[in-house]
């Protein structure tokens, strides 16, 4: 009797014991990511969790709004931001891992239109760009805070357009939101990433602004020096993995890793 008592014991303590190492392995981890990466980054995401069992909780929003949320002491494992800027904030900060760094995608800038087969718009120096908007406004992120809006005042005024559009447009604090803006019609034109224009049918490409009109449109990744290093560090690693090019390519981002 003592002995079948015994090797209940055994196996009961054993079942804990797996239990717990599944626990172990498991992991939950926390990535703030720039708010065009979206619909490539569920992909990419989806794909992580069914190979490895772990979970990727994402928030997005605009670089800047998710580098002072970091820097205010959000949890956050991995940050991605579309543009270097706000990644070299947090590095002078010391928030981040910075052996852990590198730019892992590229992107393109484009004028849409609400719409389908909407005529182009020329983008040529001194082109009239106001008529175009007629009695409505150029939708774009912030220009002075967020890389979406960073990078297509940079492009307007590069090309003589901004001056006479700068009273002309309407400003969120995400490049998506200002997809959505021209989506639903509330704003005739607006400037956003050629990924975004993929990600929505309610939309058509007019013009894409030239590569030379602005900064080199950069998404650099990189481990916080906080949170669950060992899940994170694998999350990381498969970002730059056959599978992860994929989903980014197909949503029109060039893979610099």
């Amino acid at each position: 009797m003592r002995a079948v008592q015994r090797a209940v014991v055994i196996v009961a303590v054993a079942a804990l014991g797996l239990a717990g190492t599944g626990q172990a392995r498991a992991a939950e981890v926390t990535v703030f990511a720039a708010a065009s990466l979206k619909n490539a980054l569920d992909e990419v995401a989806a794909g992580w969790q069914a190979a490895t069992g772990n979970t990727v909780s994402i928030s997005y929003a605009g670089s800047a709004r998710l580098a002072r949320q970091i820097e205010q002491g959000a949890p956050a494992d991995l940050f991605i931001s579309a543009n270097t800027a706000w990644m070299d904030h947090l590095d002078e900060a010391g928030l981040i891992d910075e052996a852990s760094r590198r730019d892992l995608l590229g992107n393109r800038l484009v004028l849409v239109a609400h719409g389908r087969d909407v005529a182009p718009v020329d983008l040529a120096p001194g082109a009239d760009l106001a008529h175009r908007l007629g009695d409505g406004r150029l939708a774009m992120a912030l220009v002075d805070a967020v890389p979406a809006g960073i990078y297509g005042k940079a492009a307007l005024e590069e090309l003589g357009l901004w001056a006479s559009v700068a009273d002309r447009t309407a400003q969120t604090d995400n490049v998506r939101a200002a997809l959505a803006l021209v989506a639903l019609g509330e704003a005739p034109l607006g400037i956003v990433y050629a990924t975004d224009a993929v990600a929505e049918d309610g939309v058509t490409v007019v013009a894409t602004f030239p590569e030379d009109s602005h900064p080199p449109i950069v998404y650099p990744v990189a481990l916080t020096v906080e949170g669950t290093r060992s899940a994170a560090v694998d999350l990381l690693a498969w970002l730059g993995s056959a599978a992860a090019r994929g989903s980014f390519e197909r949503q029109g981002f060039s893979v610099l890793d």
